[in-house]
């Protein structure tokens, strides 16, 4: 384990149980998504997908269906 992970650990242990709980919910289905992004990436069918989502976009911002991204506006 690293030390930063060890670290946010002892920082969750301090939180009241309800709260541990919850923590480790979120963290749980954070990895669990993670595992199923990585799967879904791994798929030969992913490639051809990726590259016609891509296309999608650049076609959309070429016609001028795109704005500069905001992240004060997020």
């Amino acid at each position: 384990m690293t030390e930063l992970l060890q670290q946010a650990f002892e920082q969750a242990a301090k939180l009241p149980q309800t709260q541990q709980d919850t923590f480790a919910r979120f963290l749980l289905a954070e990895l669990d998504a993670e595992q199923r992004w990585a799967e879904l990436l791994n798929r030969p069918e992913s490639e051809d997908l990726l590259e016609q989502l891509a296309d999608e976009a650049v076609a959309a911002h070429r016609a001028g269906r795109t704005q500069p991204l905001d992240p004060e506006a997020l």
